[in-house]
């Protein structure tokens, strides 16, 4: 919370949103927003629909400069100065994380995009998905595997994504634009542990589990 709290008041005036998975933690990651004197509110479908209008339609108009919603928000909607979006927790997909993110700098002007990434937010979405049917929970794990390798990579960012979605960038790399580019994760060799892992593979004669 204290380096997202930073970031905003290093961007004041700027519009942004932050996605959160819950609507519980959206309205208090608000709260908090508001207390550190942010200018924020929150936006969920738990709100009756005045509120959702009403709190939408500030963020539009310049009323609020951040909105912390769920997945609900920001469909249909029309503002292109968004400055950037951040999620507080890790998106469900790729599908999702690529909608979202595109919400800010519509207008082709500066648009930045933070993701915090925590493997309790892994234990939450796999909570989420153990009540659906069998089919939906292997696509569900599907997708949530995607967005651990994405979070965990060393590549460039902006490579993965266009070739999740079949594209290719020709650039070695996004001249910086991303994390991985700007701070390459040092490579490390680990040889030897996966010598050792094989054989422990083979020890066990496929028993590991029963």
């Amino acid at each position: 919370e204290k380096s997202i709290i930073r970031y905003i008041k290093e961007n004041e005036g700027k519009s942004g949103i932050i996605y959160c998975l819950s609507r519980k933690k959206a309205e208090e990651i608000a709260t908090l927003l508001q207390a550190n004197g942010i200018n924020a509110l929150p936006y969920h479908a738990g709100f009756d629909s005045h509120t959702r209008a009403e709190n939408q339609d500030k963020f539009l108009m310049e009323g609020v400069d951040v909105i912390v919603a769920t997945i609900a928000f920001g469909m249909g909607i029309d503002k292109p100065d968004v400055r950037y979006v951040i999620h507080y927790d890790m998106p469900k997909s790729m599908e999702g994380f690529y909608q979202e993110t595109g919400r800010a700098g519509r207008d082709g002007l500066e648009g930045r995009c933070i993701a915090y990434f925590d493997y309790k937010d892994i234990e939450k979405l796999r909570k989420f998905m153990k009540d659906k049917p069998v089919a939906e929970r292997e696509i569900g794990s599907l997708l949530l595997h995607e967005m651990i390798s994405f979070a965990e990579s060393g590549v460039c960012r902006r490579k993965q994504i266009l070739k999740y979605f079949g594209e290719e960038f020709e650039e070695k790399q996004c001249n910086q634009g991303c994390d991985s580019c700007k701070t390459p994760q040092p490579r490390v060799s680990v040889k030897q542990e996966m010598i050792d892992l094989l054989q422990l593979i083979g020890h066990l004669k496929g028993k590991f589990g029963h």
